[in-house]
């Protein structure tokens, strides 16, 4: 008997698997990702540090007395009350908060404006005017800002008491007026050393002199050095302790840093919750003032790189 053999099927080849190909543009994708998370995560760290202290004051505002600095080291109290705000508002000495506003408010507003005129009238002699000596006073203003404030606290004030001045806002404000902060005078020239000298000379081919050129050339030009001026400004005369604490000896001419201070008592309770609420209530004109100009901090910043 014979068998037949049955022709077996050609199996079909399965194509090899390709070895998985190295790309170096994948793995760099994937170590900038991972860069980036920890650096956002790391960024996102430092910012709740640095913001949990005003953090920790708008909660603490909304405490009473026995939570603030006591056991209860909560962040967030359950005893929710704006009882604080009420009596921050009513104010303190027999003296009401918005009598405290306001003498801020003047201090603010005079230092602002004393210190823009002064200061952008200065920068403007020594960034533009040639006369004998001005690099050598340039060169001595700079060098004030060496010098401490401690060290003429007590000839200013004794100058100050011979001309019958203290307890007056004349010794905070007069400086501002005079071109004392050669910070603010120092920033302005430097601006305006960085806008073309080819305007000056066009203005005074048409006749046009000092007055006149930097009332219509500079100024205009210069609107993001005196923005960035007056924001400054304004925060280090709103939140100034000493220089009214020396001068000022009436509560009724006490600006808010000197008001918080009357909360605290140190032979008596002190009202630390009410004192908390003014601070959060002195915080928001600051906030307000630098939210609505920032941009123009930005705007100059950005305009320093243009030359030419």
């Amino acid at each position: 008997m014979t068998t037949t053999a049955t022709p077996t099927q050609p199996q079909p080849i399965k194509p090899a698997t390709p070895a998985p190909v190295y790309n170096p543009k994948s793995e760099s994708a994937t170590a900038k990702r991972i860069k980036s998370t920890i650096f956002h995560l790391v960024a996102l760290a430092l910012v709740v540090m640095v913001l949990y202290p005003a953090i920790w004051m708008i909660a603490s505002s909304f405490k009473p007395n026995s939570e603030i600095g006591g056991a209860n080291n909560a962040l967030w109290s359950n005893n929710f009350s704006f009882d604080n705000f009420a009596t921050a508002m009513d104010g303190i000495g027999g003296v009401s908060t918005l009598t405290f506003f306001t003498n801020s408010l003047i201090l603010a507003v005079g230092a602002v404006v004393g210190t823009v005129l002064s200061a952008s009238i200065s920068a403007y002699a020594f960034a533009r005017i040639n006369f004998p000596g001005r690099g050598l006073f340039f060169g001595m203003m700079i060098a004030t800002l060496l010098l401490p404030f401690h060290v003429v606290i007590i000839p200013q004030y004794i100058v100050f008491q011979q001309l019958g001045l203290v307890d007056t806002y004349v010794p905070l404000l007069i400086g501002k007026f005079l071109a004392a902060d050669a910070f603010f005078v120092f920033l302005m020239v430097q601006f305006m050393r960085g806008l073309p000298a080819e305007l000056d000379e066009a203005a005074r081919i048409d006749g046009a002199g000092h007055a006149r050129i930097f009332g219509s050339i500079m100024l205009p030009l210069m609107k993001p050095a005196l923005i960035s001026t007056s924001i400054f400004s304004f925060i280090w005369s709103w939140n100034d302790f000493l220089g009214p604490l020396l001068y000022l000896n009436t509560p009724e001419k006490y600006p808010l840093p000197l008001a918080l201070r009357l909360f605290v008592d140190q032979t008596q309770s002190s009202d630390y919750g009410a004192m908390i609420a003014m601070s959060v209530l002195a915080l928001l004109p600051v906030l307000v003032f630098f939210l609505v100009f920032q941009r123009y901090i930005v705007e100059g910043v950005s305009t320093q790189g243009l030359k030419g």
